[in-house]
C-alpha cells in the first residue's frame, strides 16, 4: 500500500553531502538531482512524494508548490522553515504518512501524530536502491574485550531468545522493508 512521503530535502541532501559544509554540487543542481532521484524512486515504488525546501531567508513571501513528474516540490515562504511545513503536513496526513526528516523536533512532531519516522540516512540508503542499515541488538564483543563485570546479569527465569531483536525493533524493520 503506497504511502505519502514527506521528505525534509536540504536535509536529505546535506547526508549526501551536497549541502551544507561547502562542497559537492551548487544547491539548484543538488536540489534538480534530488527531484530527479525521488522520480526514479516514485516510479519504482509508488509512493506519493512531498519534498519541502526552506525559503525562509531568500524564498517569496508566500509560499510556491509546483509538481515535477509526480513529485511535489514546497519552497516555504520567506520567514517559516521547511519544518514547520513538514510538521504542518504530518498533522494534516497523520497515520497515512512517512517523514524523512534526521531533524529531532520535526521526528518527535510526526511520531506523536501517528507518522513513522524515516533518518534521512535511512532513506538516502532507500533512494539509492539498497537495503537500508540494519540496527543491531547489540555490538559484538571479542573475548578479549569482554569482562563478565560488562554483561548485565540476565534473569534466571527470563524466557526467550537473547539474540532476538526486541519486539518493536523488529516491527520497525519491517514498515522500513516498505520503502
Amino acid at each position: 500500500m503506497p504511502t505519502h512521503l514527506i521528505i525534509d530535502g536540504y536535509n536529505l541532501l546535506g547526508v549526501r553531502g551536497q549541502v551544507g559544509r561547502g562542497e559537492g554540487l551548487a544547491g539548484e543542481t543538488a536540489r534538480e538531482q534530488l527531484i530527479r532521484d525521488l522520480t526514479l524512486y516514485r516510479q519504482r515504488k509508488g509512493h506519493a512524494i512531498t519534498v519541502v525546501f526552506d525559503g525562509w531567508q531568500q524564498g517569496l513571501s508566500v509560499g510556491h508548490r509546483e509538481h515535477r513528474a509526480g513529485v511535489e516540490v514546497i519552497y516555504s515562504r520567506r520567514g517559516e522553515r521547511a519544518d514547520q511545513v513538514i510538521q504542518r503536513l504530518a498533522g494534516e496526513f497523520g497515520q497515512d504518512c512517512a517523514v524523512v526528516s534526521s531533524d529531532r523536533e520535526v521526528a518527535g512532531f510526526a511520531q506523536a501524530h501517528g507518522a513513522f519516522v524515516i533518518s534521512a540516512r535511512d532513506f538516502e540508503s532507500k533512494l539509492r536502491g539498497g537495503s537500508g542499515s540494519q540496527p543491531t541488538a547489540r555490538p559484538v564483543l571479542h573475548q578479549k574485550d569482554r569482562g563478565d563485570d560488562d554483561l548485565p546479569k540476565r534473569n534466571p527465569d527470563k524466557k526467550g531468545n537473547p539474540r532476538k531483536l526486541p519486539k518493536a525493533l523488529r516491527q520497525r524493520n519491517r514498515q522500513l522493508r516498505g520503502f
